[in-house]
């Protein structure tokens, strides 16, 4: 009868593979694969400008390849964490290897900067996203003392993408041109993604998979609010958190630009802040395995308020490059928090699902932000507002998280699962 947990039979008992080198061994390739995944997200603002002067379009239609890429990436987060939850991973990223491909050597064929577009966000797209939110979801279900840092880490992979990949964009276009780039760019998505994705091959014990372990409890944390309830206060703080980073990270170069600094100082500025949240996420992963995912989402929080805040009285240039170091320190942790509160409050085998709708909101926070900063500036004629804009949507968050946590309550001891 006593099959369930016995302790006294260590030969009997293989060693867990949570926390154990096999998922120490998947983090990596996980970092790997996000590093060469998440070019999406950069490669059509690197283009963009080549793009826009081949085709002849003005501004708005240049921008309409990026929109709709984030659209593509917030759907895909949705719609490929809920096959990851089906499937597992593996499968998920052999099709996402051929689809990015594919996309890339579509876009890099286009024939107007409509087409363009939509083979960015049709394929490029939803292709990017399965590099991140189920990606870093389905690494959760392999550790447990270290999830934090593994989740925070593997969310590292879009950081460093954004660091690697537009100087060798840049140096490609240089010589062959932007089609060129967007051609080696889908070859490279193909040869890479697909001998990683193997590497994923292995499953967990069935004691330990997702659907084992939500059998056995339903998160750790507990709270009077429904499922829905938590996930939908995730995604209206998603929104707010990615409003507020939206400000500085899609408008610092033009910016840069209004203050007669120059593109180049904030293209800089931007490397500065990316680098800063590759630093703070991996902070932030270790400092939610002691005090977990809303904390640490508020403290991150908390500090990007403070360091848009700081954009408003300091616009030189030696103390823009400071305000956006500290911006990127601050900033990097909230998005992997989100990931980490999700399999705090919510099953375990819905975790490709319900983190997969808190990143799309985020993502459409992004978007809306990137948006509504650019309004308020042709608006007021000046970013003044639109940080002050920031900071307002970063209160909600803030509140919202003050909120969840009000309504949580830890047990002392892990309640016994009921047989």
């Amino acid at each position: 009868m006593h099959t369930h947990r016995h302790h006294g039979h260590p030969p009997q008992a293989p060693a867990s593979p949570i926390d154990g080198p096999q998922a120490w061994m998947r983090l990596l390739v996980c970092v790997l694969i996000g590093t060469v995944g998440s070019v999406g997200l950069w490669s059509v603002v690197v283009v963009l400008p080549a793009v826009q002067a081949e085709f002849g379009t003005d501004r708005a239609g240049a921008s309409l390849p990026y929109t709709l890429t984030m659209i593509g990436f917030a759907l895909g987060n949705l719609w490929v964490g809920r096959a990851v939850d089906a499937l597992g991973i593996v499968r998920p990223l052999m099709i996402t290897a051929i689809v990015l491909c594919a996309g890339y050597i579509f876009a890099g064929s286009s024939a107007s900067i409509w087409e363009f577009a939509i083979w960015q966000g049709l394929l490029v797209g939803i292709g990017t996203a399965t590099c991140f939110g189920p990606l870093v979801a389905d690494l959760s279900h392999w550790f447990d003392r270290r999830r934090g840092f593994a989740v925070a880490a593997g969310a590292t992979g879009n950081y460093l993408a954004g660091a690697v990949w537009p100087p060798v964009i840049q140096m490609i276009m240089a010589d062959a041109g932007w089609r060129v780039a967007y051609i080696v760019i889908g070859v490279t998505c193909l040869v890479l993604i697909l001998p990683l994705a193997m590497l994923l091959r292995r499953q967990l014990p069935d004691e330990h998979t997702p659907h084992a372990v939500s059998a056995r409890s339903a998160g750790q944390q507990k709270t009077d609010l429904s499922p829905g309830a938590i996930q939908l206060m995730l995604g209206l703080a998603g929104v707010g958190c990615c409003v507020a980073m939206s400000m500085p990270q899609v408008h610092i170069v033009a910016y840069c630009a209004d203050l007669g600094f120059g593109i180049v100082n904030g293209a800089q500025m931007l490397s500065l802040m990316l680098a800063g949240g590759v630093v703070s996420r991996l902070i932030c992963g270790v400092i939610a395995d002691r005090i977990g995912g809303i904390k640490t989402l508020l403290i991150s929080s908390t500090l990007q308020m403070l360091a848009l805040g700081l954009y408003i009285p300091f616009n030189g240039l030696a103390s823009l490059y400071v305000v956006s170091l500290v911006f990127g320190l601050s900033q990097g942790g909230i998005v992997p928090s989100y990931a980490l509160i999700v399999r705090e409050f919510l099953p375990a085998r819905e975790a490709g699902r319900r983190v997969g709708f808190v990143i799309m909101m985020t993502v459409a926070g992004m978007a809306l932000g990137g948006w509504l900063s650019g309004w308020i500036y042709d608006l007021t004629g000046s970013y003044h507002a639109a940080f002050i804009n920031g900071i307002a949507w970063n209160l909600l968050n803030i509140t919202i998280m003050v909120l969840l946590m009000m309504r949580t309550r830890t047990p002392r001891q892990p309640q016994m699962a009921m047989a």
